[in-house]
């Protein structure tokens, strides 16, 4: 049994590695794949089931300056530009990207304050399908914090290795380079 559950420790151990690499990366490639999706679909009149709740939200936003048809090109386009940062994932592009989407996140979660009678008119108070919508936003906001850490000044995840055995107790040496992955020395009881 003891086998077994070393085996276990051995491949969760590989598989949070991977994890560390990768999930940021995984979660700024699918954000984007997001943002482009249903960016093009604004460019398509009716083709977007948030066209209208768009629409609406920036003739508020805009005290009724930016027309309609307008407005949904300029969403769709900033959608698009986000995306695409996202997709390629370098450079200065993505650190502009990064501010756009915390300005398009001013627009995307306007409609709670602006009219949350239109998004949750449903039963019992209960979110309709564009609250539904908003809400799922939400995510995107903590999503696109966590590309932010990962993104700005070099942020990263760093992984702290697993304690040490009560084996490797007893040899300092091991002890001593436990969790040294990200060059901090991890804490040491000799001495």
């Amino acid at each position: 049994m003891a086998g077994l559950l070393h085996r276990f420790i051995a491949l969760e151990n590989i598989v949070h590695r991977l994890l560390v690499r990768h999930s940021v990366a995984a979660l700024r490639i699918a954000v984007g794949a997001i943002f482009l999706g249903f960016g093009v679909l604004k460019y398509f009149p009716g083709m977007s089931p948030a066209e209208t709740l768009a629409t609406d939200t920036t003739d508020v936003l805009s005290l009724g300056l930016v027309p309609p048809d307008v407005a949904i090109v300029v969403i769709a386009t900033v959608e698009c530009f986000i995306g695409l940062c996202f997709l390629i994932g370098t450079g200065a592009l993505m650190r502009v990207a990064i501010w756009v989407l915390a300005a398009q996140f001013v627009g995307i979660l306007s409609p709670l304050a602006i009219d949350p009678g239109r998004l949750f008119s449903g039963p019992h108070h209960g979110p309709t399908l564009e609250g539904q919508y908003v809400l799922k936003d939400i995510i995107l906001v903590a999503a696109g914090m966590v590309i932010a850490a990962g993104t700005f000044r070099g942020g990263k995840m760093v992984r702290d290795e697993p304690q040490p055995s009560a084996s490797a107790a007893s040899d300092p040496i091991a002890e001593q380079t436990v969790g040294q992955t990200d060059g901090r020395s991890a804490p040491s009881s000799v001495g």
